[in-house]
């Protein structure tokens, strides 16, 4: 599988038993995409480059034994491969379509994976729990949502010093600038951000490091619904 290769190429290393695991990750994912939609790629190179490792380029700021919140997962991005390359971790995937959740299960199930959980729910009322608020060393998610949008979603759910880690495409620039005042609100700021390509591809991505400095303010996130209608500006 090119897996193996691509994973060389962003420094991480996969077992015989992880590279199993992808295998059976993906024809799950083919599968059960004939009956739900999960991807609109099918093309096993393309699920490979483009979710699997996509997935796996935020590893490197994942510190070991982190506890993992993936906001939004859809078909388990970037939550399961990680999980899959990164035994340490413990993970929580939070997503607000119950088809997909059963997805999830399942392909927990398949895996045999440990220290992972899929929970149907919106991170605007997640975020409030007082079981999952402030609880998270990190909060990440994949293109869900614009800057301001997306750090309403995430930093509620991350622990003081934690992080705040947001996929993006290429362009980010203008939403980094918009989002600064939102993100100071909630209690972040903006450590680093890394533009690079996917290994052997022309396909541009941003990786927005934001770290937690203060406690999220208790009325935030806001009810569902209002962080993508009316960003906090």
């Amino acid at each position: 599988m090119k897996i193996e290769e691509y994973a060389k190429k962003i420094n991480q290393e996969l077992k015989k038993e992880q590279l199993k695991q992808f295998e059976t990750y993906m024809n799950l994912l083919l599968e059960w995409n004939e009956k739900i939609n999960l991807t609109a790629i099918t093309d096993p190179e393309e699920i490979i480059l483009k979710h699997f490792i996509d997935s796996l380029t935020i590893s490197s700021y994942i510190s070991k034994n982190s506890k993992v919140i993936d906001v939004g997962t859809g078909a388990g991005f970037p939550g399961i491969p990680l999980k899959i390359a990164r035994e340490d971790t413990e993970v929580t995937l939070l997503d607000s379509l119950q088809k997909r959740v059963h997805f999830l299960e399942e392909v927990i199930d398949k895996l045999e994976l440990k220290k992972i959980t899929a929970i149907h729910a919106r991170a605007e009322e997640q975020g409030k729990n007082k079981n999952m608020r402030e609880k998270y060393d990190i909060a990440t998610s994949r293109a869900v949502a614009n800057l301001a949008t997306l750090a309403e979603y995430l930093l509620p759910f991350v622990k003081l010093e934690g992080y705040a880690i947001c996929m993006k495409g290429p362009d980010v620039d203008e939403e980094i600038k918009q989002s600064q005042n939102a993100i100071s609100i909630l209690g972040g700021k903006i450590e680093k951000v890394e533009k690079f390509f996917l290994p052997d591809s022309d396909i541009g991505r941003s990786i927005i490091l934001i770290k937690k400095i203060k406690t999220t303010p208790a009325k935030y996130p806001r009810k569902a619904g209002m962080p993508s209608k009316e960003p906090i500006r």
